[in-house]
């Protein structure tokens, strides 16, 4: 073995840059292949690799050739970033960037092939300090037009477009920061126009902000960047109240915006909001009866960008934010508390697991990181010593009680262990208590788990100590002693955390006895001194361990010894753990200790014999473990003794022959396959020996024991063949130092150093070579050729031998497999550009000279397949091993892909659980870098990217394919996996391969099986996570396997009679649909960056730029590509489309063929024709996708409208304003609608400008606002038949016939799914599409249907007629203004008919109707609409039902319109407040949803104008002036009863308390639906809603009295701006005046949950605090003893969440109130009536004890230092008269509820003469006594 690097070579990697081997400074490599053992080679592979990729990625974008060629080099960059990191000139990466950047941003790219590309360009922006806002410059649009295209798509829905399931594009993330710095003014200018609150363009809008805003422009430019935006938009989110679904996207960009700016934002004035509206969206439970809004769960804010947004809050001179962390902290701290659960816990475990996170960031950030271009964190903001310390106080009390969570102790482990790297001296000590007595005790496992777990997390600052924590070391031997008892077989998961933490501990320290030291040095520090005398005890925790191991292994005995006995999973676990753990001991130990270990575990293993199946695997792997560590005197003692008694018992003839081997037998191979995995060359000296052993066991009988062989066979030729290293200690060199001054207590916990780690490898020398190779010839050639014989028939052989020599030659392969060159053989290939495969260097150089064996076994294996196959197909258990072969043939070099994976992910998981993030710059221990190392060696080995696909390969999966369809199900679908795995690696052999699977499907084939055709159909459906044969995207493919799937249909192997046959042809078409997506046609292309990129510096591009010749002869393959495509399989689709077929594959190909539609290429006539036909098919399914169909290919024929440009302040003539103004405004009038200026004629018609999207101009106007052209600009209206094209006939025709016609509505007015169906947008789609196509050429048939349709009241033909009737009035949006006039002459009548026939299943399909048709039309264009729905909403006709329908669908209409009608919202104001009254309680509700979508357009947003829609303050006043006569009376209001309007006028007070209801309804509706609350107008109905409602939750009360409660729990939940908080406290004190108690004690529910839900609003203003103090105290003196409580009861919430502190003063007031004397009783007669009315002096005494309770009750899972003289204060009353002795009783045992958990820890608080007044209180007394 060899370290790596010599002392120069070190100074060399350090420097960095080597550029006279190189020729340029690389940005940034992996360091980790500097350390590999051939890291000479690497430099001049790199170069050559890099250069290859220039030259063809360049060359391949310039001859246009996005497949293969871009797509095979891009993703060779992307392995090159993944094998050497970013190494490549600065000049280079950038124009890598900018090449990337315009591959994402083609326009009509794939999505899948965009996502590609996007991620490799997320990778190369990854670190963002290599390149800076000079260095690279990208635009903005490009890549805000691809986001647009696909959220947002205009054709996805009529299917002519078809995205993956999942897009999801993170450009954005990296990008931004390179954004020219004009990029946000345009932006703005972009986007301010569509922040319309009330329409779906504004969650778009604050979307892109939060996606594109750049947000870190250096100070100097800040006025181009947040300052232009962020007083806007932070306004903007102060005032909304109700949480709409953007919110949350402002948050996100406010977080961003903060991090990236921190120092450079006064966030001082908001973080009060801040927090108020975070606490908000945890969405915590208040009080007892709150209801939660849904929207506030589902809107709520996102975790991971609150913590970044405090994070960056915290610092700075006001430490504000600091404070108010601490606040929120201690107000949710009980509900972390293990007793609590609910749905919220989550997300506060969250919060505490990632916020600890984003602080140690932002520390290193400011500490440690090296300085880079992006803007740096002013002095004055940086962390102070003291904010470090004061944010980890505040942190502590929470996480320590998170750590016995229900959820688990992870996340709090992780909190402790960043909190642990910044303040160790305050997080460890409270964890080591918890820690030391739960490991003392049994009888909670769970306690000892969540402990140990944590404790893991904060192991290396414990181990490390350091100033600020000298004695954490001190700790680690009592802890490593008292943790080996949790080694515990029968309780599995505390077994794996003790073997985890020992682990943990073990690799941090070196186990070495220090005691002498104490002796010999007088340099010591005390702690050194405790830490050399404590380390003698590590000889103590050896033997234990060694005890412990064998507990474990011995209780195995018993299991019954059945033959096929398996590890179940948990024992493998307990078994890699075992292995692990004793394996870091032994490694870390010294010499001595190991000795004797060593000598322990030898004697177990050989005394007894274990059974191979579990006991013995623990124990081998035992042995091997202690081999590893010391190969020479581990070898010494085993292999002798092995060796020894295989050879006596086998030396009996007969053992050769037995089924059943010996016991001892069996242990001792297994025994010997363990220890030889150890390093190669240690081995050599036991080689004869070893091979003896082979040649004894290899042809043993029992399968059982040439597995064994078989094993040890392959751990021998493993050892000799690999790259490994050898050792993992702690410190380079391990602690056998022969220096007298080396301390192996100074290493504690010590960090490897990168640059001298000093591995040692194992490279195999050329005697471990020799032996490998003479293993094979000796134990392989004899095999192969034996099978060969048999393969040719000249000899024979039973199955079982032909088992034991694939095994034999199956663990060869995997043995020496890295010696073995790969298969070679002719390419099969075509491209323009090379598409040669990487060949990487892994420090392997083949031996040439002798025979390849992996060739011999492949063509053996191959004429043995043959064999196999034709003599003797059942033989499976060969065929599963041939499979096995051939898979490693193909693709094993040494190590397995799934082993790598699962070796990564364990990895990753240490790393993460012992990084220090504080510090960064790989701070890992050693060992860990060794794996790292390690891991990087294997990654090389393992990468097999686009390999050349040779002749060899084409026969071997021709072999597969062949297994993939024979007859047993098992060897198919293993025989699949291998063959999709081959798939994946190769280029091209898809194509070649499919036409051979096809040749099974084919019908004229009469000698497939039906289990050939399921192996071939299954070969097309591909596995879950690789590719569709059936659905490769490549036009040559689809026009292959679609077609021939649809033929299949007629094959003599298909039957639809097996379920198993359907079940396979649904998945398969389920899955085409599914991962389908519409293939890219024509594409731009990025010459000039590609042209850059090939002559740039550094190594110089392989490859010449395309010469003239070729150019073109690129774009001509790409059109013809496009062309030759386009054609071939609607065509051949249609052609099957010709012959009947089975329903099934009618289905089917209809399927196919809809996938075909796309925007920029029309359907060929045929499948119109196809499609249209079908919409009268008799099957439903074909019917639908045709109706989908028909509407796309409407879209593909509709004909473009011209638009021009005008200005919106011409049109008004009124100047442009200078600010942002928002609302209704003077320039924006002349789009609302006004029925004095509606067209009436032609020429009004024209001359209006009618503007389509309803949110133009509300916040500000466009730079250009486009309407469409007046009509002689636009095309041809109502054209002749001969002026249409080929398509648009076939539709005319059939459209014109009565006859289709009749059969098309009958069709479309029958029942699908009874109960179930709904208005179909995609019928919708396909009228509109007509009526906007033809005009009103169709209407004439249609029309009687029409007429037929509305009388009946069938609910499928009401729905039918509502799809027609909103498809012609959205598609007569061009017509001429006579047409229209006419249109709406015969639909006014048709409509009222409709409405008044109208029932409860089809009032929400009419709902729908009236919507589509008014969405995003100008309400000028549907005038008749509007007035005819306006008549007389609630007339009486029809009965109550019919009214509220005839609401609900004008109010359909009136919302799509937003805030363009204002004339008509006062119209219908107008209307209803006459008829506010109403006695139903339908039309009531109905009445509410209306007045909410009527005052909706009332908002208090910034900068906006007063509406010119209704106002709610002015609705309020003329409401309350009838709801007079109940608020002046004090009697209960009782609901009304005479529910008919009889004759006479009721009084007024009936009339207001219907008035009431249905104000209670409005309220309640727009709680959930508004932005602002209207909190001044809801003040004056509170009084009111305080009178009615109830107390307790009950359900029986009357409608009036629960609308009541909804009302006044919803509106205690809205969020306050602060200067509306005194208003309500004025208004809760005058009610809390009043004299219905009811009011009283509703008022202090109320209070409670406002206050939470505005905790820090509330505490910024001291008054607030002080008057709400006010508030509740004086209700806990009120007459009624209910209010009492309850005031107890709030009083006690407002000190649990330190809204409210329990001061002296408070105190004392309580207990001056206890002290007030009671009357003496008064010796009363029997029989006189007893006054009930409690004196004044009783409620005063009570109320101070209650004020003592709430107190003692404020603190349930802790004692504060005041709490034990109040609960002897409050003892002395438990004898007063009722109700206090009752108070104090209750309090006394929810004190012992509360307290029972830990009372030992608290018990420590009382003085002896309290803890036995306590326990007399608290100990019922006996019932005897």
């Amino acid at each position: 073995c060899e370290p790596v690097s010599t002392q120069n070579e070190r100074q060399l990697n350090r420097g960095g840059a080597r550029p006279e081997t190189r020729g340029f400074v690389p940005q940034k490599d992996i360091v980790y292949n500097k350390l590999l053992p051939y890291a000479d080679n690497l430099d001049a592979e790199s170069n050559e690799i890099l250069s290859k990729i220039k030259g063809n990625l360049g060359r391949a974008v310039e001859l246009r050739e996005l497949w293969p060629g871009v797509l095979f080099w891009t993703r060779k960059l992307s392995t090159y970033l993944r094998l050497y990191g970013r190494k490549f000139s600065k000049e280079d990466h950038v124009l890598f960037v900018r090449l990337l950047y315009e591959l994402v941003t083609i326009p009509k790219l794939e999505i899948s092939m965009m996502q590609g590309f996007a991620r490799l360009l997320v990778n190369l922006l990854k670190k963002k300090d290599l390149l800076s806002r000079d260095d690279l410059e990208l635009p903005w649009r490009p890549l805000y037009e691809l986001y647009d295209r696909i959220l947002y798509s205009k054709t996805e829905h009529l299917g002519l477009n078809w995205f993956p399931r999942y897009v999801y594009d993170p450009t954005h993330t990296s990008t931004k920061s390179y954004f020219p710095e004009s990029a946000t003014q345009e932006m703005l200018d972009e986007w301010r126009p569509l922040l319309c609150p009330f329409d779906v363009t504004m969650q778009r809008a604050i979307s892109y902000f939060e996606l594109f805003l750049p947000t870190t422009l250096p100070p100097e430019l800040q006025h181009k960047g947040f300052k232009l935006w962020f007083d806007e938009l932070i306004s903007l989110w102060v005032s909304v109240q109700n949480l709409p679904v953007w919110e949350v996207h402002l948050v996100n960009l406010f977080a961003r915006l903060a991090n990236d700016n921190i120092g450079y934002i006064d966030w001082d004035p908001y973080i009060p909001k801040i927090f108020t509206r975070i606490l908000r969206s945890l969405n915590l439970p208040v009080g007892t009866s709150q209801m939660l809004v849904s929207r506030y769960l589902t809107n709520a804010y996102d975790i991971n960008h609150i913590v970044i947004w405090v994070a960056a809050l915290l610092g700075g001179p006001s430490k504000q934010a600091q404070a108010q962390l601490s606040g929120l902290f201690n107000s949710i701290t009980s509900f972390f508390h293990p007793s609590n659960h609910g749905r919220w816990l989550m997300k506060l475990m969250k919060l505490l697991q990632r916020l600890p996170m984003s602080v140690v960031k932002r520390l290193h950030r400011e500490r440690y990181r090296q300085p880079t271009w992006l803007t740096p964190i002013p002095e004055s903001h940086r962390f102070t010593e003291q904010d470090i310390t004061d944010f980890v106080e505040s942190m502590k009390q929470p996480v320590l009680l998170a750590m016995f969570s229900k959820t688990g102790s992870l996340d709090a482990a992780q909190a402790l262990q960043n909190l642990a790297l910044m303040r160790p001296e305050l997080v460890i000590p409270p964890v080591l208590e918890k820690t030391y007595p739960a490991m003392e005790t049994l009888t909670e496992p769970h306690q000892l788990t969540a402990t140990l777990s944590c404790m893991i997390g904060v192991a290396r600052s414990l181990v490390a100590g350091g100033e600020r924590f000298p004695e954490g070391p001190t700790h680690m031997l009592p802890l490593l002693m008292r943790a080996l008892p949790g080694v515990d077989p029968n309780d599995f998961s505390k077994c794996m955390i003790t073997f985890q933490f020992i682990a943990t501990f073990a690799t941090l320290v070196p186990l070495v006895d220090c005691s002498s030291a104490v002796h010999d040095r007088n340099d010591l520090t005390q702690v050194e001194r405790e830490m050399c005398s404590a380390s003698a005890e590590f000889e103590d925790f050896r033997d234990c361990c060694v005890v412990c191991v064998n507990r474990i292994s011995t209780p195995e005995q018993t299991r019954e010894e059945i033959e096929n006995e398996k590890m179940t999973h948990l024992e493998s676990l307990v078994e890699l753990g075992l292995s692990s753990t004793f394996s870091t001991i032994l490694t870390q130990c010294s010499r001595e200790i190991f000795q004797i270990a060593l000598q322990k575990v030898f004697n177990f293993a050989t005394t007894n014999i274990f059974e191979t199946r579990v006991a013995g695997r623990m124990v081998a792997d035992m042995c091997r473990a202690a081999t590893k560590c010391h190969p020479e005197e581990s070898l010494k003692l085993f292999v002798p003794h092995c060796c020894t008694t295989i050879t006596m018992i086998t030396a009996n003839e007969d053992v050769q022959d037995e089924e059943e081997l010996d016991k001892e037998l069996l242990w001792n191979l297994q025994l010997l396959s363990e220890v030889t995995r150890v390093d190669g060359d240690k081995l050599l000296p036991y080689s004869t020996q070893l091979v003896q052993i082979l040649q004894l066991t290899l042809h043993l009988k029992c399968k059982q024991g040439y597995s064994l062989a078989c094993n040890l066979l392959y751990h021998v030729q493993r050892s000799s063949s690999l790259i490994y290293p050898i050792e993992y200690y702690s410190v380079p060199g391990g602690f056998h130092k022969a220096d007298k001054d080396y301390l192996p207590i100074k290493d504690w916990g010590r960090p490897g150093d990168l640059w001298n780690l000093d591995i040692c490898w194992h490279v195999p020398n050329t005697e471990e070579r020799a032996f490998v190779f003479y293993t094979l010839d000796l134990l392989l050639q004899p095999e192969l050729q034996k099978l060969k014989s048999y393969a040719e028939g000249e000899q024979d052989m039973s199955r079982d031998d032909v088992l034991q020599s694939l095994s034999i030659v199956q663990h060869c392969l995997l043995g020496a497999g890295s010696l073995m060159p790969p298969l070679s053989g002719e390419p099969v290939i075509h491209s323009m550009v090379h598409l040669d495969e990487t060949r990487l260097y892994t420090g392997v150089d083949y031996d040439l000279s002798r025979e390849n064996y992996r060739e011999v076994i492949c063509r053996v294996m191959r004429k043995l397949l043959q064999h196999i196959l034709e003599h003797s197909e059942d033989d499976t258990k060969s065929l599963f091993s041939i499979i096995k072969i051939i898979s490693d043939l193909l693709h094993f070099k040494g190590s397995h892909k799934h082993e790598f994976d699962s070796r990564w992910k364990s990895f990753s998981l240490v790393k993460k659980s012992m990084e220090n993030r504080l510090h960064g710059s790989k701070q890992h221990i050693r060992a860990l870098l060794v794996d790292r190392v390690m891991l990087q060696h294997e990654l090389r080995n393992l990468t097999v990217e686009g390999c050349e696909y040779r002749q060899v390969h084409q026969e071997l999966l021709t072999d597969l394919l062949r297994l993939s369809t024979s007859t047993y199900s098992q060897v198919r679908s293993r025989a699949q996996d291998v063959l999709f795995t081959a798939l994946g690696t190769y280029n091209f052999c898809c194509r070649d391969l499919i036409p051979r699977v096809l040749e099974f499907l084919e019908p004229s084939r009469t000698d497939v099986t039906q289990q050939q055709f399921k192996g071939a159909m299954y070969c097309l459906l591909g596995n879950h996570s690789g590719l569709c044969l059936a659905n490769l995207q490549y036009w040559d493919c689809i026009a292959l396997t679609w077609p021939a799937i649809v033929r299949s249909g007629f094959s003599s192997a298909m039957s639809l009679e097996k379920p198993s046959i359907v079940r396979l042809f649904d998945d398969l078409a389920d899955k085409v649909h599914r991962q389908y997506e519409t293939i890219g046609i024509d594409f731009s292309s990025c010459r000039a960056v590609a042209l850059q990129l090939m002559n740039s510096g550094g190594p110089q591009a392989s490859e010449s730029v395309a010469s003239e010749q070729e150019e073109p002869r690129g774009m001509q393959r790409q059109e013809q590509k496009n062309a030759d495509s386009y054609l071939i399989v609607p065509i051949s689709l249609c052609l099957l489309q010709l012959c009947c077929r089975p329903w099934k594959f009618e289905h089917i190909s209809t399927g196919f063929l809809s996938l075909m539609l796309r925007d920029d290429h029309p359907l060929p006539s045929s499948a119109v024709l196809f499609f249209v036909e079908s919409l009268n098919h008799d099957s439903l399914l074909v019917r639908k996708v045709a109706i989908a169909a028909v509407a796309g290919i409407m879209k593909q024929l509709k004909r473009p409208h011209k638009k021009v440009p005008v200005s919106p302040y011409d049109l008004c003539s009124i100047p442009e304003p200078d600010e942002v103004c928002v609302g209704d405004r003077p320039d924006n009038q002349w789009l609302l609608y006004d029925s004095t200026r509606l067209p009436h004629s032609q020429q009004d018609w024209e001359d209006c400008h009618f503007v389509e999207k309803t949110h133009w101009g509300y916040y500000s106007w466009p730079q250009y606002l486009m309407v469409y052209a007046p009509p002689k600009d636009q095309p041809k209206q109502g054209l002749t038949r001969d002026e249409m094209n080929e398509r648009e006939q076939i539709v005319y025709d059939h459209f014109s016939d009565p006859a289709f016609i009749d059969k098309l509505i009958k069709f479309l007015s029958l029942e699908d799914r009874k109960g179930k169906d709904k208005f179909s947008p995609r019928r919708f789609c396909l009228f509109k599409g007509l009526f906007r196509n033809f005009g009103d050429a169709f209407l004439p048939l249609l029309w009687p249907h029409m007429e037929r349709l509305v009388v009946d009241t069938h609910e499928s033909a009401q729905r039918c007629v509502a799809e027609i009737i909103s498809g012609l009035i959205r598609g007569s949006k061009h017509w001429s203004y006579s047409k229209v006039e006419k249109l709406w002459a015969m639909l006014c009548p048709l409509l009222r008919r409709a409405l008044s026939n109208i029932t409860v299943e089809t009032y929400a399909d009419w709902g729908t109707c009236i919507a589509t048709a008014c969405e995003s039309r100008d309400p000028r264009k549907l005038h008749w609409l509007f007035e005819m729905l306006m008549e007389s909403p609630v007339n009486g006709e029809g009965g109550s039902f019919v009214d509220a329908c005839r609401l609900y669908v004008l109010q359909g209409g009136l919302a799509q319109q937003e805030w363009r009608v204002p004339e008509l919202l006062h119209r219908l104001l107008q209307y209803l407040e006459p008829k506010l009254t109403q006695v139903y309680k339908n039309v009531r509700e109905r009445i509410g949803s209306v007045l909410t979508y009527i005052f909706m357009i009332d908002v208090n947003l910034p900068n906006t104008q007063p509406t010119l829609s209704p106002r709610i303050s002015e609705f309020t006043e003329r409401i309350l002036v009838r709801l007079k006569p109940l608020l002046d009376g004090d009697e209960e209001i009782q609901n009304h009863v005479i529910e008919e309007n009889g004759a006479g006028e009721q009084d007024e007070r009936t009339q207001a308390i219907k008035l009431l209801k249905t104000v209670l309804k409005w309220l309640m509706t727009s709680a959930g639906r508004s932005f602002s609350s209207a909190v001044p107008q809801q003040l004056q109905l509170l009084p009111l809603l305080f009178k009615i409602a109830p107390v307790e939750n009950d359900d029986s009360y009357d409608e009036l009295k629960r609308d009541a409660k909804t009302c006044l729990s919803l509106m205690s939940q809205g969020l306050l701006y602060p200067e509306q908080i005194s208003e309500v406290l004025r208004t809760l004190k005058k009610i809390a005046g009043s004299n219905s108690w009811h009011a009283r004690h509703s008022v202090l529910t109320y209070l409670q949950i406002m206050v939470f839900y505005n905790l820090f609003t509330f505490m910024s203003n001291q008054k607030s605090v002080s008057d709400v103090r006010g508030l509740v105290m004086s209700l806990l003196e009120d007459e009624q003893l209910e209010v009492r409580e309850m005031a107890a009861t709030t009083l006690s919430g407002f000190l649990q969440c330190n809204f409210l502190m329990m001061d002296t003063a408070m105190q004392a007031h309580f207990e001056a109130l206890c002290k007030t004397r009671l009357p003496k009783r008064r010796r009363r007669e029997l029989g006189s009536v007893v006054d009930t009315i409690p004196s004044a002096d009783l409620v005063r005494r009570h109320a101070g004890v209650l004020g003592l309770s709430a107190c003692i009750l404020s603190s349930p899972y802790d004692v504060p230092a005041w709490m034990p003289q109040l609960l002897m204060n409050l003892s002395v009353h438990l004898n007063d008269t009722q109700p206090i002795e009752m108070t104090v009783k209750k309090t006394l045992s929810n004190f012992r509820r509360t307290h029972h958990d830990n009372w030992q820890e608290h018990k420590q608080q009382f003085t002896d003469d309290q803890l036995l007044v306590l326990t007399d209180l608290l100990v019922s007394p006996c019932y005897y006594a």
